[in-house]
C-alpha cells in the first residue's frame, strides 16, 4: 500500500498544476490524474494501466467495469491493461502468468510533462527485477509513454539491455466504451486473415464489418490497419490507429464467460468491446541487442451522423 508520504513525494517531484496529480485510490493503489483543456484521464501505477480517458464534452472512450477490483498484483477490469512480455499463455511454460507480468507489477514514474499543444504526458517504467528473472531471464525494461490530449496516445517500449536478441509478444488490451455491443460494428479489417479462438478456426478471412452476436475472441494477423468502431446510438466513431503492431485482437466475452470473470458484472459485456493493438501469436517481435521496440495505439473519438 502506498503511504501518504509517497503520494506527497510524487506530487512534489512529478505533479504539475492543472495537469498532473497523484492520489491514493481504491485498495491503496496510487492513481495518476491527467487533466487539461482537451481531456481527462486516470492511470494506476499498479500494472502501469490507463483506466479512463474522457475527451472534453464527450462520453468516456474507455470502459471501466463498475465491478472492477482494485488489488495489488491484479489488473483492473477495463481501461488498457498491458500484456507484456508475452501475450496469452507463455509459449513454453503454462505455469507462468497469462499475458506476462507487466499488468500485475508496480511501475514507477520517470517523467511528466505539459506539452505545448495543451496535452499532458507521463512516462512510466518497469525494470526487470531479480524477482522477475525466473519469469523472464532478460536484462531489459518496459516503458509506457502516455499522452492525453485530443487523442490518447499510448506507447509501449521494450528496451533490450542485453547482448542477445529478445523475443516479445505484447498487447495494449484496450476496452472501449460502447452503447450496446449488438448495435455497433468494427470496420477496417475486411479481407484480413484471423484466428478464431472461440470456434477454434485458423486461417479464416474477415468478410466486411465485424458485428457481434455471441462470444468473440479473434486475433487478426499481419495487419497494420486502422480500425473504426461505429456506434450509432452514441452518435460517435472511435478510431484505433497503431504503429509497430502487426496484430489486432477483437474480444467480447458475452454472457456466460462474462459471468465467470466475476469482475465484469452480469451485463458488463454489453457496454464494452476490446480492439487491441498487439504483436501476438505469429507476429513475434525480435528486439535486437542494445536497442528498443515501440508499439503505439492512438485513440480518437468524433461525432457521426
Amino acid at each position: 500500500m502506498t503511504s501518504s508520504i509517497d503520494i506527497e513525494s510524487l506530487n512534489r517531484r512529478f505533479g504539475i498544476a492543472n495537469h498532473v496529480q497523484f492520489s491514493a485510490g481504491p485498495g491503496g493503489l496510487t492513481l495518476v490524474t491527467l487533466n487539461n483543456s482537451h481531456a481527462q484521464a486516470t492511470l494506476v501505477l499498479e500494472g502501469g494501466q490507463v483506466l479512463t480517458y474522457e475527451p472534453a464534452e464527450q462520453p468516456p472512450v474507455l470502459w471501466l467495469s463498475p465491478q472492477a477490483r482494485y488489488e495489488a498484483g491484479k489488473s483492473v477490469r477495463g481501461g488498457i491493461p498491458v500484456c507484456w512480455p508475452w501475450f496469452g499463455p507463455h509459449a513454453s511454460d503454462a505455469s507462468k502468468p497469462a499475458h506476462g507480468f507487466a499488468r500485475n507489477s508496480p511501475w514507477r514514474v520517470s517523467e511528466t510533462q505539459a506539452l505545448n499543444d495543451g496535452a499532458t504526458r507521463v512516462v512510466l517504467e518497469l525494470n526487470a527485477s531479480e524477482s522477475m528473472r525466473s519469469l523472464w531471464p532478460h536484462p531489459g525494461q518496459a516503458q509506457l509513454h502516455v499522452s492525453v490530449g485530443s487523442h490518447l496516445v499510448v506507447e509501449l517500449v521494450t528496451v533490450n539491455s542485453s547482448s542477445d536478441p529478445i523475443p516479445v509478444t505484447e498487447a495494449l488490451h484496450t476496452y472501449l466504451n460502447v452503447s450496446d455491443i449488438e448495435n455497433i460494428e468494427v470496420n477496417g479489417l475486411a479481407g484480413t486473415r484471423y484466428i478464431d479462438k472461440v470456434q477454434n478456426v485458423e486461417g479464416a478471412v474477415q468478410n466486411g464489418a465485424i458485428r457481434f452476436a455471441g462470444e468473440t475472441d479473434r486475433v487478426y494477423l499481419a495487419t497494420e490497419a486502422v480500425c473504426e468502431v461505429l456506434d450509432p446510438q452514441l452518435g460517435r466513431k472511435i478510431t484505433v490507429s497503431k504503429k509497430g503492431s502487426r496484430s489486432t485482437v477483437v474480444w467480447n466475452p458475452w454472457i456466460e464467460k462474462g459471468k465467470k470473470l466475476g469482475d465484469l458484472g452480469d451485463n458488463g459485456y454489453r457496454n464494452m468491446v476490446c480492439v487491441e493493438t498487439a504483436n501476438a501469436l505469429d507476429d513475434v517481435v525480435i528486439v535486437a541487442p542494445h536497442s528498443s521496440h515501440t508499439m503505439t495505439t492512438i485513440l480518437a473519438s468524433e461525432p457521426i451522423g
